[in-house]
């Protein structure tokens, strides 16, 4: 095995989800396509759904779809992402954006492991931790 790569699936706010990253990280998204874009047949109300994109910020880098209607998107489960930052100022203010509609599961705080360290479920159902080391 060479890689493992980070796979997010909405129900429909992909584009939404993938454009709030932008605004909380910065980066950019690479390449965004559209069901109705592919060669594949789709019902209209699926045609605007993203089929496949990608999101790059510095070492971050995710692929995300929507699912197709009537697909479960099976949201995190399990998973939980984890945001490594190198200056506190640039983590609290993606703390705080990305806290927006979501729930704070544990307030930015410093820790025993010597970092400045919290945990979000942003409003799309997507588990965050970011960490940041101090001294």
């Amino acid at each position: 095995m060479k890689s493992l790569g980070v796979y997010l699936n909405f129900d429909g706010t992909c584009r939404e989800a993938l454009n709030f990253y932008k605004e909380c990280l910065g980066g950019e998204i690479g390449y965004m396509q559209t069901f109705g874009e592919s060669p594949m047949p789709v019902s209209d109300e699926s045609k605007d759904r993203i089929m496949h994109a990608d999101f790059k910020c510095d070492e971050i880098y995710f692929m995300a779809s929507d699912t197709m209607p009537g697909m479960s998107a099976g949201l995190c489960g399990p998973i939980t992402l984890n945001l490594g930052f190198t200056d506190l100022q640039e983590q609290e203010q993606a703390f705080n954006k990305m806290a927006e509609g979501g729930k704070i599961e544990m307030e930015l705080q410093n820790t025993f492991w010597k970092a400045k360290f919290g945990m979000i479920t942003d409003k799309f159902g997507i588990k965050w931790m970011f960490n940041c080391p101090i001294e």
